[in-house]
């Protein structure tokens, strides 16, 4: 929950080592990580950024009665970025495994194809909600748990 709060390299660190004395899955020390957690750490100070300056962008477009079209287009392109940050650049919704021996399937369905058992402390990337099943990312593939065998980090 910390690391989720304000990441830190450090804290990742410290997390996969205990990951890996306990045979957890999901915690990768990779350099596409390192990336993640300095884009992750100032994610909210950037798009606090972002949105102050449209709004004053927008404010002096609407006080400045002379503006081009060109300035509002310009204006526009802006916001659109600023929508494809704030939607498609947000940090992904993870899970943690609560329960030990939690059943991953193929389908949102007891009746589903079961894949294999989850250990408590294993990290899922959650994709969707169905239900009262998450589709997860289990090794590059999707899977489903109950919603009660994960407990959400936001």
């Amino acid at each position: 929950m910390a690391h989720r709060r304000k990441p830190t390299y450090a804290t990742w660190r410290k997390m996969t080592e205990l990951a890996q004395s306990y045979r957890l899955a999901g915690y990768p020390d990779t350099w596409k990580t390192k990336l993640l957690i300095t884009f992750r750490r100032y994610y909210y100070s950037g798009l606090q950024g972002l949105l102050i300056g449209a709004v004053l962008v927008g404010v002096f477009l609407l006080v400045r009665h002379r503006a081009s079209r060109g300035l509002w287009l310009s204006y526009g392109f802006y916001l659109l970025g600023v929508g494809f940050y704030l939607n498609f650049l947000r940090p992904a919704t993870v899970g943690l495994v609560a329960r030990p021996h939690a059943a991953l399937m193929g389908g949102p369905s007891a009746g589903a194809a079961w894949l294999t058992t989850a250990r408590a402390g294993d990290r899922l990337l959650v994709r969707d909600q169905q239900d009262i099943w998450y589709r997860v990312e289990w090794r590059n593939r999707d899977a489903y748990i109950r919603r009660n065998d994960l407990l959400l980090v936001d």
